[in-house]
C-alpha cells in the first residue's frame, strides 16, 4: 500500500506549533506510516529544533512535487531570514503562517499531498497580517470547494460539530437558522458515513437556550427553529434526535449514545469536548473536497520556548488525517464500484463454491 503524503502547515512561528510538530515527527515510526511534508522554512525549523533540543533530521525541498519517502520533508515557502519573537503575536508571525497555509492548501487542491494537518494560528497575528478570515475553518471552506463546512471536534467515542464557529455570542442567535442546522446535519451525516465508516449514524442536536427553553418558557428558538430542522432532517432519512438541554445531555452521559452531536455555538460544544478529551481530541473540517485536521489547542504563547508543549493532540491529528484520508478513499472506491458491495452481500453460486473450495 502506497504511503499517503501528509502536509503540515507550521502555524504561528512564535507559538508551540513547530515544537509539537518536531516532537511528533522525531519518532521514526511516523515516516513508516506516511510521508510527512512540512510547509515552512528550514531556517525556522532549525531555530525551533535548537529550542526543543532533539535529534531531528529532514530533507529540504523547493516544492512538494517529489518528496522523499521515509524522511521528513520541509518545503521552503520562503527563503528570507525571519525575526522570531516567541510568545507574541506579530504581523510577521501572521504573514508566514499565511504563506505556509496557502502553499499547503494549493498543493492539497492540486493533489500533491493527500491530507493536511494545520498547526495553531493566532487570530490577532493573522489580523495584523491582513488575513480576512476568522480562522482556519472559514478560510478552508472558501479555498477547498465547499460553500459550507462543519467544524467537527473528534476524539475516540465523541464527535461534536458546530452550527456557528468563531462568532461573538451576541451574534449567535441570529445565525442559528433552520436552514443552517439542516445544512450542518447533512454535512455531519455524510462525513460520519464517508470519513468515519459509520453506515447508519445517529445524531443528537442540542438546544440554544438554557434547558432547551423549558417548553418555550426561556425562548422560542427550540420550537420555532431547531425542532422543525430536526423534523425535516428526519424526513430526509437522517437519524436525528433533539433538541436536548446541553448541560444535562453531557452531565448524564447521554452523549455516549450518539455517533455525532450538533452544538449551536463554539463554547457550547468545545467546553464539554475539551473537558472530556483534552490532549486526545482533534479538530476536523468536514464537508471539504480534501481532508484537514488540527490539534485541539492554540499557540501556547505562555509556554513556548520552555519545551513544555504536549504533542499528544497534534500526534492524534496526524493519525486522524491518515485514517480519514484512507477511509475516504475506501468509501469512494466502494461507491465507484457498487457491484463489489453487492457481490459481498450476495455472492454468486460460483463464488460460494470457489470460496468453500
Amino acid at each position: 500500500m502506497e504511503k499517503l503524503k501528509i502536509g503540515i502547515s507550521i502555524g504561528d512561528i512564535n507559538g508551540v506549533g513547530l515544537e509539537v510538530i518536531l516532537k511528533t515527527l522525531t519518532n521514526p515510526k511516523i515516516a513508516e506510516l506516511c510521508t510527512p511534508v512540512v510547509y515552512g522554512s528550514s531556517k525556522v525549523v532549525s531555530y525551533h529544533k535548537n529550542i526543543v533540543d532533539i535529534d531531528f533530521h529532514f530533507q529540504s525541498l523547493r516544492n512538494a512535487e517529489r518528496p522523499y519517502e521515509g524522511r521528513v520533508n520541509i518545503v521552503n515557502c520562503w527563503s528570507e531570514s525571519v525575526n522570531i519573537t516567541l510568545g507574541k503575536p506579530t504581523d510577521l508571525s501572521g504573514k508566514y503562517a499565511i504563506k505556509s497555509l496557502e502553499t499547503a492548501v494549493n498543493d492539497l487542491n492540486n493533489g500533491l499531498i493527500d491530507a493536511l494537518v494545520t498547526a495553531p494560528i493566532n487570530k490577532e497575528a493573522m489580523k495584523l497580517a491582513g488575513f480576512p478570515f476568522p480562522g482556519h475553518t472559514e478560510y478552508l471552506s472558501e479555498k477547498m470547494g465547499g460553500s459550507e463546512s462543519l467544524m467537527f471536534m473528534v476524539s475516540e467515542g465523541l464527535r461534536i460539530g458546530l452550527v456557528t464557529n468563531h462568532l461573538p455570542l451576541s451574534e449567535v442567535a441570529e445565525k442559528v437558522t433552520k436552514s443552517a442546522i439542516i445544512t450542518k446535519l447533512k454535512i455531519m451525516d455524510e462525513s460520519l458515513k464517508k470519513d468515519f465508516g459509520i453506515e447508519r449514524p445517529t445524531i443528537a442536536v442540542l438546544g440554544l437556550n438554557p434547558h432547551a427553553s423549558d417548553n418555550s418558557t426561556i425562548g422560542q428558538d427550540e420550537e420555532k427553529i431547531i425542532r422543525p430542522a430536526v423534523v425535516e432532517s428526519k424526513k430526509k432519512g437522517l437519524m436525528v434526535v433533539g433538541p436536548f438541554a446541553a448541560d444535562g445531555f453531557f452531565g448524564s452521559g447521554n452523549y455516549k449514545k450518539f455517533d455525532g452531536i450538533l452544538a449551536m455555538y463554539h463554547d457550547q460544544g468545545l467546553i464539554p469536548f475539551k473537558l472530556l478529551s483534552f490532549g486526545k481530541g482533534i479538530n476536523y473540517t468536514a464537508g471539504l473536497s480534501g481532508v484537514r485536521t488540527s490539534p485541539d489547542h492554540g499557540t501556547g504563547y505562555d509556554i513556548v520556548g520552555s519545551n513544555a508543549a504536549d504533542p499528544s493532540s497534534f500526534r492524534q491529528a496526524l493519525f486522524a488525517a491518515i485514517d480519514i484520508a484512507r477511509a475516504r478513499l475506501d468509501y469512494e472506491e466502494m461507491h465507484a464500484n457498487p457491484l463489489s458491495k453487492s457481490r459481498l452481500d450476495n455472492p454468486s453460486e460460483d463464488e460460494v463454491v470457489k470460496n468453500e473450495g
